[in-house]
């Protein structure tokens, strides 16, 4: 996941039009006990509010350390304290079981295996006390949009990129014009289901957005509450 150090010049424009999901996510803190911890935190763009608005402490974890940078800049002008560290989502280990883990923006369609996603899960309901919250977002996949944007070049504020859809990967690549290179793969509601039940979690909720409407087949996105059993 180096290439997203690549990224994190680029990260405010490509994420300028993600902010519904901010009060979605402050809203879960807020019901839960310190620390929450969020993965791939990224620059801080949900931590940083969580902390600010809950006052609860935040453990971000992420493998860019130009992104953690970005995000202990941010929150130092923002006058709140994460608790940044540098590693791998899929290594997940805390101190003492958590409460709430998030994972927003889409970040777990960066792991590019069911060895990976499974291992992931496992790392979360091993952190989770019983009753505890794993939260998240994915898009849904539409091979429509998929081939509309195949081979497509577009920019992230004034920085060109490409993508490409690798169908027998299952597969997006977005590359920008200066080498990084990042990739996306989607997963099934299916998938889904069957990580959080390898991994003992179970489904609290599943919405269509983050104003909690029902998910419907016309939905294009997954927002899931998953809920490690009391016993």
């Amino acid at each position: 996941m180096s290439g997203y150090d690549g990224f994190a010049p680029i990260y405010d424009a490509w994420a300028a039009d993600m902010t519904e999901d901010v009060d979605f996510y402050i809203e879960l803190a807020s019901e839960a006990d310190e620390p929450v911890v969020e993965l791939a935190v990224g620059s801080g763009r949900v931590a940083i509010p969580i902390a600010k608005r809950t006052g609860k402490r935040v453990i971000g974890i992420d493998s860019s350390p130009a992104m953690l940078a970005m995000a202990r800049e941010r929150a130092e002008s923002a006058g709140v304290e994460l608790d940044l560290r540098e590693g791998d989502m899929r290594d997940l280990a805390v101190d003492e079981p958590v409460s709430l883990v998030i994972c927003p923006a889409r970040a777990l369609l960066h792991l590019p295996s069911w060895r990976d996603r499974r291992r992931l899960f496992e790392r979360v309901a091993a952190s989770l006390r019983p009753g505890g919250r794993f939260a998240w977002n994915a898009f849904v996949f539409d091979h429509k949009v998929a081939a509309e944007f195949d081979g497509r070049e577009d920019y992230i504020g004034d920085v060109a990129h490409r993508n490409a859809y690798v169908p027998a990967d299952n597969r997006i690549d977005i590359t920008l014009e200066t080498g990084p290179r990042i990739s996306l793969w989607w997963v099934s509601r299916g998938e889904w289901e069957g990580l959080l039940d390898v991994s003992g979690l179970e489904t609290e909720a599943l919405y269509g957005w983050f104003d909690r409407r029902p998910f419907d087949e016309e939905s294009g996105e997954f927002v899931w509450v998953a809920r490690k059993p009391r016993s």
